[in-house]
């Protein structure tokens, strides 16, 4: 789920980002487009492990499926 356009399905590609605030951004493209949409819930607080266990619960969930938010990697 992006907040730009809902709903994206296919081939994406994910990329995560540290903020400056303990919080990491989680972005989603369609692979080989050239927009990036933000995944609901994004900017995110970053779990115990920082931004590797972030990124990895991000795909986890976009493989998932089923609109995926940002998950709380937190909890």
């Amino acid at each position: 789920m992006t907040d730009e356009v809902g709903v994206i399905t296919g081939d994406v590609t994910v990329t995560t980002e540290p903020g400056p605030d303990g919080r990491a951004s989680a972005r989603i493209q369609y692979t080989g487009a050239e927009e990036w949409y933000t995944l609901t819930g994004s900017p995110a607080p970053l779990p115990p492990g920082g931004l590797a266990v972030f990124h990895q619960h991000v795909v986890e969930a976009v493989k998932a499926g089923g609109a995926a938010e940002v998950p709380d990697a937190t909890a």
